[in-house]
């Protein structure tokens, strides 16, 4: 049997999902995992030690179902270090009918990757936006048409080395084998995001406890994505602060009576801070908890909107705004981003239509925003152990790597 992994190492929890890929290139659901992270922050490691441990928990599980399975994990990575920018490249066609093939796709690709980046950094993916064939724009797949010039627009998304090295060598250290890097947000979407919302123009947000990715898409094309040191997280240590309470208390009160609209949270209903945190004092009104929460995700809406304003699609999105990851279930999150963003909104729920499983506590535990990096990992992962070529260039991964090797 064939077993693949997708693996998603947050700060504040760790996701894995399992899954059998058959004969017929369908997959097979077998089990989805979440367990506490540990020596990570903002999606970098800043603990060896601690991450290696957390991630051998997580793969002990992955190896009650097969222990060849861990030796096959995508890997998400995504970080506030990666970095996009456009990129093209132009070959002659090489025959002298002018048909193209497969081989002067894979030179124009080539040439696109050919960009300078310091010796600290490398591509981890490079994803074609379109193929131009003398002059005509906007050609999906050029295989078999006629011209002399083929030319590729590309986004490039690279990333510094050191921190992926860190994280892959964890997952080493831990027993596992990592197959590709794959980009978070591009994973996410993969699993939340369907060809009619990328053909309207969307914006996916996967709000994470340390960090929040952005994935942008029109046209079916990848416009633009990013990620910022920002999360849920953040919130949590607000509320500590201005309540003067624990971390873990902080966190407890946010899921229990936070809001991201605070107008919606009662004006008169008291909270007696004792009863999360034995050692705080006083009490607070519940809108005051709300209007903490709202500042710091409005914050974060505004950091996605200027990216938006920075491809000019500031509020010129018809699919709107997908909201995923586990900032999503904030009550009011959807109506703050429609608020912020000024496009209508909906939370991002993983489609589990693209796998085989019966199981209802499986299906439960899918279908929840905070698997959805999970989920598209093994949906891009399989796309590219079935296609010849790698996924949008994640196979140069090996080649890069090996410069970063000791």
């Amino acid at each position: 049997m064939n077993f693949i992994v997708g693996l998603d190492v947050g700060s504040h929890s760790i996701k894995a999902a399992v899954a059998e890929v058959k004969k017929n290139g369908k997959l097979s659901l077998v089990k989805v995992i979440k367990m506490p992270s540990a020596g990570m922050r903002r999606g970098l490691i800043d603990d060896l030690p601690e991450a290696t441990r957390a991630i051998s928990q997580v793969l002990s599980e992955v190896k009650k179902v097969s222990k060849n399975a861990v030796k096959n994990i995508y890997l998400g990575v995504g970080s506030p270090d990666f970095r996009v920018q456009h990129s093209q490249g132009i070959v002659a066609v090489s025959r002298a009918d002018s048909e193209i093939y497969k081989d002067d796709i894979d030179r124009a690709v080539e040439a696109s990757q050919a960009v300078k980046l310091p010796l600290n950094r490398m591509i981890v993916h490079s994803v074609t936006r379109e193929f131009i064939v003398d002059d005509v724009a906007d050609v999906r797949d050029p295989l078999g048409m006629v011209g002399n010039r083929l030319e590729v627009r590309s986004l490039i998304i690279d990333s510094f080395a050191p921190a992926i090295k860190n994280l892959t060598k964890c997952v080493e250290s831990a027993g596992g084998g990592v197959a590709a890097l794959i980009f978070s947000p591009l994973a996410a979407c993969q699993a939340i995001l369907n060809r009619n919302q990328k053909d309207l123009g969307v914006v996916l947000i996967d709000i994470g406890f340390g960090k929040t990715g952005v994935a942008i898409y029109e046209e079916n094309k990848l416009l633009h994505t990013a990620v910022f040191p920002v999360g849920s997280g953040n919130v949590t240590n607000d509320l500590a602060i201005g309540l003067k309470t624990s971390v873990s208390s902080a966190e407890n009160i946010k899921l229990t009576l936070g809001s991201a609209i605070a107008k919606e949270a009662p004006a008169r209903e008291i909270v007696d801070l004792k009863k999360f945190d034995p050692g705080a004092r006083g009490t607070t009104a519940r809108r005051f908890i709300s209007e903490i929460i709202e500042v710091r995700l409005a914050e974060v809406l505004e950091f996605v909107n200027n990216e938006l304003k920075h491809i000019s699609k500031s509020a010129k999105l018809p699919g709107g705004v997908i909201i995923t990851g586990g900032g999503a279930k904030m009550p009011g999150m959807v109506d703050l981003a429609k608020q912020e963003l000024r496009m209508s909104a909906q939370i991002g729920v993983p489609s589990i239509l693209d796998f085989e499983t019966s199981d209802p506590d499986l299906i439960s535990q899918s279908e929840d925003p905070e698997m959805a990096c999970a989920l598209g990992l093994l949906l891009l992962g399989s796309e590219k152990m079935t296609e010849d070529k790698p996924f949008d260039g994640v196979g140069i991964f090996k080649k890069f790597f090996r410069m970063f090797l000791p």
